[in-house]
């Protein structure tokens, strides 16, 4: 799985650069050829229109960004489309929207489409769908995408493309930056990621990535930050740019939809009891541990799971809709069993519906 950020890619006012786009094309194609299969999460749709449409920087108007998207995606897809064909390989235009991995159904079917693509030994080019989106416009840069579609796709890397050779202690610019080799532990870090980049084209920023890498490692895959130029050796393994450790075991894609893709819908409030048994005994949630509802939810959404204080405990689909359950919050089984049959006895969330936080 290998990301590509806007600031690799083009500028405001020279456009699509060709030179960059073809080193990494050249490297992805050939790792293709060796026998790997490549995903392609490609920003740079706005930065390519802005330069046709006369900006000479990224517009800060929605309806501008999206006109940007418009021209600029064409010329984004042709320009890999040529690339990839100088190799006899076919690539193939999918354009998502974080809502749209946020619903099982459209999730399962992007699934359905990836594995289709991969089969046929299609190079699969994503892009956040910009021309329709709009808060996904000014969150940043396809990284928290491209971490979503490399679970979805079950990636043995995520490798992010950018314009800095890797994550640093400080901002590139500042004197005292020294570059980190290796991330073991995302939860200790040590590095000042808040300075936005000066390329005018992107809407990320090393932030965004370091959020990319943590729900990938998360999910048990390792990732790669290096600079563009830096393509071939990163995914021949060579020690450049920063590598971040996998830090969870591997999700089914059941977990990771649930953990990171999925949109809630609610929240149970659970006691403190409930709270150690999920924790320590991989017990499911009964409702003798609930002690409060905020929905509505039907059966089958996404919840929060959380204690007294609110803090997220885990995320689950519920078993039940949320007007059933409010007769069953804090009920033994054995009450709720005589008072409503033993069909309302099952857990509120099964474990086996269930990612702790």
């Amino acid at each position: 799985m290998v990301k590509v950020g806007s600031s690799s890619l083009a500028s405001a006012r020279a456009g699509l650069d060709l030179g960059h786009l073809t080193v990494i094309v050249e490297a992805l194609a050939q790792r293709q050829l060796r026998g790997s299969e490549i995903v392609l999460v490609s920003s740079g749709a706005i930065a390519a229109g802005l330069e046709p449409l006369g900006f000479s920087q990224r517009p800060t108007d929605v309806a501008q960004q999206q006109a940007a998207a418009a021209v600029g995606q064409g010329q984004l897809m042709a320009a890999y489309t040529q690339g990839f064909a100088k190799f006899d390989l076919h690539t193939a235009q999918v354009l998502l929207t974080k809502e749209d991995l946020s619903q099982k159904s459209s999730y399962t079917n992007a699934l359905q489409t990836f594995g289709a693509l991969t089969r046929l030994g299609v190079i699969p080019v994503v892009n956040e769908n910009d021309t329709v989106a709009t808060q996904e416009i000014r969150m940043g840069d396809n990284d928290y995408l491209a971490a979503l579609v490399a679970e979805l796709v079950r990636a043995d890397a995520l490798i992010l493309l950018t314009d800095t050779q890797g994550l640093f202690t400080h901002h590139p610019s500042d004197s005292r930056a020294e570059l980190i080799t290796f991330v073991p532990d995302l939860t200790h870090i040590e590095a000042d990621v808040l300075k936005a980049g000066s390329s005018g084209v992107g809407s990320g920023g090393m932030a965004t990535k370091v959020e990319a890498a943590r729900l990938a490692s998360e999910a048990g895959i390792p990732v790669g930050l290096a600079r563009w130029d830096q393509a071939e050796a990163i995914l021949a393994g060579e020690q450049v740019g920063t590598v971040f450790a996998a830090s969870g075991k591997r999700f089914s894609r059941r977990e990771g939809w649930l953990a990171h893709a999925s949109e809630t819908q609610g929240r149970i409030i659970i006691d403190d009891g409930a709270v150690r048994a999920l924790r320590s005994t991989g017990a499911s949630l009964l409702a003798a541990g609930v002690i409060g509802l905020e929905g509505p939810f039907s059966a089958g959404d996404p919840v929060e799971i959380v204690d007294s204080s609110g803090e997220v405990i885990a995320r689950g689909a519920v078993g039940r809709d949320s007007q059933d359950l409010v007769t069953m919050v804090g009920r033994t089984s054995a009450e709720i069993s005589a008072d409503l049959g033993e069909e309302f006895t099952k857990p509120v969330v099964h474990r086996d519906d269930m990612v702790l936080a």
